[in-house]
């Protein structure tokens, strides 16, 4: 508990350092690329606070998007809806027969003698493994908070590094607790069983198949060129891209709006790779019920969205999808501020046209 405390108190003072040192707010341009119609109603949810933003929305099999302040071919960072990609492949894994919900970690990764050996990859793919949010040593928690305050990547773990800190981090009571170490770990596994890397799983298994031509795990910066966004936060300042081998299946995927937005149609129509990781089988948080790291909520007028949200140092990204109405929305922003509020209006809108 203390060092769950302690993580804490590192990330708040990092974020107020770096309130501290922001430079003045920014904006939009007017010019917009793609869909005038999706661009005018992303602009009118979204307001103010972004440096770029895309948006695609999916109806009746049909896709359409728009972006403002970036190309439509520019890639931004997904953050945590990398996730969602890991638990399609996680589900994927289980039709191939490759793993089982109860296959432990200490099967795949060298973590024998510890008490992460005896993590399932099921409890890990439904955010009930126990593990923290993130490694809670001590020089982890002066990392976070250190790139809180510089703008700086705070993850670029290696895979050994990984393992390290999973031989040395006590899981907790099995209860929904959402942890990116977690999925980190699920990763690995992943690509264990695969004979892989999961750069290359998610190119062979997901991007691949569904002509994802953009949609990258990117683990060094190196792999980043021209096409790729440069992330800011709220008020503008530049944001070090957020990279690393370990960090790579919990958060590091990028991906152009168009590629996203042909996923969320795969997902709607079941043809993406592993789409029963969509299926709710647990309770979570706030009365959302949850399957291989998608979400499930029923909203207040009775409709349900599956969705999953995520948020880099620079940017924040959403993608919900209403299989009821066939309807599905992803929005990205090259800046920290939340967009699932506007996701949800868009998917809102599109859905009851």
């Amino acid at each position: 508990m203390r060092l769950r405390v302690l993580v804490a108190l590192g990330a708040v003072l990092g974020l107020a350092l770096g309130l501290w040192i922001r430079p003045g707010a920014h904006g939009l341009p007017d010019e917009f690329a793609g869909d005038p119609e999706l661009a005018e109603a992303l602009l009118d949810e979204a307001g103010t606070g972004y440096s770029a933003l895309a948006a695609g929305v999916v109806r009746d099999g049909e896709v359409v998007t728009a972006s403002l302040g970036a190309p439509l071919a520019g890639r931004f960072e997904i953050g945590s809806i990398t996730k969602g990609v890991t638990g399609l492949l996680y589900a994927d894994a289980l039709e191939r027969g490759e793993i089982t919900e109860k296959t432990r970690l200490g099967e795949l990764l060298d973590l024998d003698g510890t008490e992460a050996a005896d993590i399932t990859l099921g409890s890990l793919s439904r955010q009930a493994s126990g593990l923290p949010r993130l490694p809670t040593s001590v020089k982890s928690v002066a990392k976070s908070g250190a790139a809180a305050l510089l703008a700086r990547n705070p993850y670029g773990d290696s895979h050994d590094d990984l393992v390290r800190q999973l031989r040395t981090t006590d899981p907790d009571d099995e209860k929904p607790l959402y942890s990116n170490l977690g999925f980190e770990a699920l990763g690995a596994a992943l690509a264990e069983a695969a004979g892989t890397d999961y750069a290359d799983l998610v190119r062979e298994r997901i991007a691949g198949p569904l002509g994802l031509d953009s949609m990258t795990a990117v683990v060094s910066q190196d792999e980043l060129g021209d096409r790729d966004v440069q992330g800011r936060d709220k008020a503008g300042r530049r944001q070090q891209p957020w990279v690393g081998e370990a960090f790579s299946s919990a958060g590091g995927i990028r991906a152009d709006i168009g590629d996203m937005t042909t996923l969320a149609a795969a997902l709607l129509d079941g043809t993406a790779p592993g789409v029963a990781a969509l299926e709710p089988v647990a309770d979570f948080e706030d009365g959302d019920r949850i399957g291989a790291a998608w979400m499930t909520t029923v909203q207040d007028d009775g409709r349900t969205v599956t969705w999953h949200n995520g948020g880099t140092g620079g940017f924040m990204a959403w993608m919900g999808i209403d299989r009821e109405s066939g309807t599905g929305v992803v929005v990205l922003a090259a800046s920290s501020k939340s967009v699932d509020d506007v996701g949800l209006a868009l998917l809102e809108r599109e859905a009851t046209r």
